[in-house]
């Protein structure tokens, strides 16, 4: 007991240490190194557990045990990638899938503790679990009334910002993989689609540019282009179940597939929005603890599920009741002192969310990069990937705009062009994957690349925008002062 509480004592001190230090960079600091390395240790004797056969009474108790480690693990390994990120000024997310990779390619040094991540389906559920509390988070992030006020400009921008990565990463996809079928060029196309808001939004709000027309644009056209992409994933990952099942599709069956998606997310819009505040006023009636969260979760579930039984994927539901849910409909929670829904979620995300990454990362074999048209593609995509997002700033109409601005913001895929990778890995054509592993590795590394690319070139770029608007303003003095000056 005592040795237990003297180790206790030793990790209290090393965790205050490292948050007196949370603003510096000296990892060279001996306490700081200190808790590193045990940190280390605990990871190397755990993986060393990882596959071992614990003394249990049944199979089942054993794996048990063994999802335990793997999640000891990966909650590690995502929270030190993530910190290690933000202090280089890059997304957590990215630390987490880099420390996945590194995770999932351990086995190349003849160490096989972690090789069961990979494959482990409770951990595959828990990840996608973790993935739908990510898309509802994003649905709720996102106002509708909002996106109306930024006009026409942020329609446009989003439709160019789907359109030009969509086509583009088909006859990319086509010209690189002849040799598969159309249907895994038109996905390929369509993981291009997608824009992270959140990373965009964190560098505007870093450099005080939030409140500008660009920003202001971007993240409208951010959010409508992640509602068009979730239409589209649903629309192409029909076609594809459709073609697995050996259906034959007519005109009439395209038609149905693109009007299931746009109906269900237009009537979970309008539907939810009817029965969202009955629905909560009858529940604020209950007696009972942590009503807002279980009712939430339940509406953020039944969407999921219905999504997935008409054929679409569960994010699209997700990410539909998240945007049905506003906090007038639950406004008497918090009036009697209770959290918001965003603030009841974060803790279940912020432990599921990043089991989907470090998973996302493993699945990353990087021996495939070995072959170098795997490597060519993965550059073309690169390529692609910036300059069709360039093309979406020529949907701007103001005057004065700056357009080359809106095209970087909305270069990052981020954790959205990851799940649309991930679903492309799970669809099949004959038996075998859309997404085949070295398609996979090349869009886990454009993801990386866009993602890290964007806010260095958004901060030259809104540098260069605030450059020239402070000279025009010192000319307008200027021209104002020697006017004064004549009279």
């Amino acid at each position: 007991m005592h040795i237990f509480q003297n180790v206790l004592r030793i990790l209290h001190q090393g965790l205050s240490q490292r948050a007196r230090a949370a603003n510096s960079t000296n990892f060279g600091s001996p306490k700081y190194s200190g808790v590193a390395a045990a940190i280390a240790i605990i990871v190397v004797f755990l993986a060393s557990r990882a596959n071992s056969a614990p003394m249990a009474p049944s199979e089942s108790a054993a794996h048990f045990s063994q999802v335990l480690v793997e999640l000891i693990v990966i909650l590690i390994a995502a929270k030190l990638g993530g910190d290690l990120l933000v202090r280089l000024g890059q997304p957590a997310v990215l630390g987490e899938l880099i420390f996945g990779i590194v995770i999932g390619n351990l086995y190349l040094t003849g160490f096989q503790g972690l090789a069961i991540i990979r494959s482990d389906e409770i951990i595959k559920i828990l990840s996608e679990i973790g993935v739908i509390l990510l898309l509802f988070q994003v649905g709720l992030e996102s106002d509708i009334d909002k996106m109306k006020k930024v006009g026409m400009s942020a329609l446009l921008v989003a439709s160019l910002g789907i359109a030009a990565p969509f086509f583009l990463g088909w006859g990319v996809a086509r010209l690189f993989l002849p040799d598969q079928s159309v249907y895994v060029h038109i996905f390929l196309g369509a993981t291009l689609c997608a824009t992270s808001v959140g990373i965009t939004a964190r560098v505007l709000r870093d450099l005080g540019r939030i409140q500008t027309r660009e920003s202001r644009i971007v993240l409208g056209a951010a959010v409508i282009d992640d509602i068009q992409g979730l239409v589209i994933l649903a629309i192409v990952q029909g076609i594809i179940a459709s073609v697995d099942s050996g259906q034959s599709l007519s005109a009439v069956h395209y038609v149905w597939i693109v009007g299931k998606a746009v109906l269900f997310l237009a009537g979970a819009l309008v539907l939810g929005r009817w029965f969202a505040k009955p629905l909560f006023s009858l529940v604020a009636r209950f007696k009972g603890t942590d009503l807002l969260l279980s009712t939430s979760l339940g509406i953020c579930f039944v969407f999921a599920y219905i999504a997935g039984l008409i054929g679409l994927a569960p994010i699209v539901g997700a990410f539909a009741a998240g945007l049905i849910l506003d906090e007038v409909h639950y406004r008497r929670f918090c009036e009697r002192g209770e959290h918001t829904i965003d603030e009841l979620i974060k803790p279940l995300a912020a432990f599921l969310v990043p089991v989907f990454f470090v998973r996302m990362g493993a699945e990353v074999d990087i021996m495939t990069l070995a072959n170098p048209s795997v490597v060519g593609f993965a550059l073309a995509l690169i390529a692609v990937a910036i300059v069709s997002k360039q093309i979406c700033g020529l949907g701007a109409l103001e005057k004065g705009i700056d357009r080359l601005s809106i095209g970087i913001g909305m270069i990052p895929r981020g954790e959205v062009g990851l799940i649309f990778a991930a679903i492309g890995a799970s669809l099949t054509i004959g038996g075998e994957k859309v997404v085949q592993p070295p398609e996979f590795a090349a869009v886990v590394i454009m993801v990386v690349f866009t993602t890290m690319l964007t806010p260095p070139l958004l901060k030259w770029s809104l540098g260069r925008t605030a450059k020239s608007e402070a000279r025009l303003r010192n000319s307008e003095v200027g021209a104002h002062n020697d006017e004064n000056a004549d009279y």
